[in-house]
């Protein structure tokens, strides 16, 4: 399967393709696909993430309407808590999100988050590479994260970071350690007032307590996904955002520390932190794929063991 099968099949193909992906992930064509999509990508990665209850799914809903509006093809990857029973997602975020099953220019794809707590499903990574090739926007959704799950700053362009008003604890995970990850923060249900502003002044002072590197700052806002009060101005800060990476080479170098950063992470889920010492150091030129690298290492490591 190529990516003009993908093109040219529509819906079905594209989630037979990832099916594949999680049922072969290491097939010779599988690993074809990947780095195919790998070379060619279009879309705006967003990750969507935040403590449970903050509206994640609502708000991801209506982005998703408002970028078909705009004529913005849509792919979103919802990634949920596993079932204990069978392994899969629990909450089916696929069945939430009321999209046209003739529109082809969205797609919608549930993913069970198994036994990771960095916010994310295993396969996320190859999946969103696939459908950032295809689509215009990529919307990832994580579970629910506290202080330490930060899996998706390494996946996507924009790390929106939601909060519910008053939510004492999410202001909390800010400054703990999740300050660090947020491109563009908002405060969701905002038609709640008053301490909806609030929550918009301390999440401010939250993200002050934080020095970062680049001289992007991220901005603070509010949006109601009931009432779409805000996510006019929200889309704009993204889309700045979006801007300010393709200026010069932030994009770039944005991704290719991802793909060296996911190259790192399988080299240890596969062979553990001596296989890791042995690959060192990891070299990923610039738009090489990790997929083929992770391919390489592979016959690598049979040649040690023999």
């Amino acid at each position: 399967m190529t990516l003009d099968d993908l093109q040219a099949g529509g819906k079905a193909a594209l989630a037979k393709a990832l099916a594949q992906l999680e049922r072969a992930p290491d097939a010779a064509e599988t690993l074809a696909l990947l780095d195919a999509a790998y070379a060619v990508p279009q879309a705006h990665i967003i990750g969507m993430t935040g403590p449970p209850g903050a509206g994640k799914s609502t708000l991801t809903g209506v982005l998703l309407k408002r970028y078909r509006a705009a004529g913005r093809r849509v792919g979103v990857i919802a990634v949920d808590p596993s079932s204990r029973r069978s392994g899969g997602a629990l909450l089916g975020d696929r069945t939430r999100l009321r999209t046209d099953p003739e529109d082809q220019g969205v797609f919608v794809r549930s993913m069970a988050a198994r036994d990771r707590l960095g916010g994310l499903a295993a396969d996320t990574v190859k999946a969103r590479t696939l459908l950032a090739a295809l689509f215009d926007v990529v919307l990832i959704e994580t579970v629910g994260v506290g202080q330490s799950e930060t899996d998706v700053e390494g996946a996507v362009d924009t790390v929106l970071f939601c909060v519910q008003p008053g939510a004492g604890d999410s202001l909390q995970f800010m400054k703990a350690g999740i300050a660090e990850i947020p491109d563009v923060v908002c405060v969701t249900k905002a038609d709640m007032g008053a301490v909806v502003r609030r929550t918009v002044i301390d999440a401010k002072g939250a993200l002050s307590l934080n020095e970062r590197i680049e001289d992007w700052r991220p901005p603070v806002l509010s949006a109601s996904a009931e009432t779409g009060e805000g996510v006019e101005a929200l889309i704009d800060a993204l889309d700045d955002h979006w801007g300010w990476l393709c200026a010069g080479d932030r994009l770039a170098r944005r991704r290719n520390d991802q793909a060296r950063g996911w190259l790192a992470d399988m080299v240890r889920e596969r062979w553990g932190r001596e296989g890791l010492k042995k690959a060192l150091p990891l070299v990923l030129a610039e738009g090489r794929s990790p997929f083929s690298e992770i391919d390489r290492l592979q016959s690598l490591f049979v040649s040690w063991e023999r």
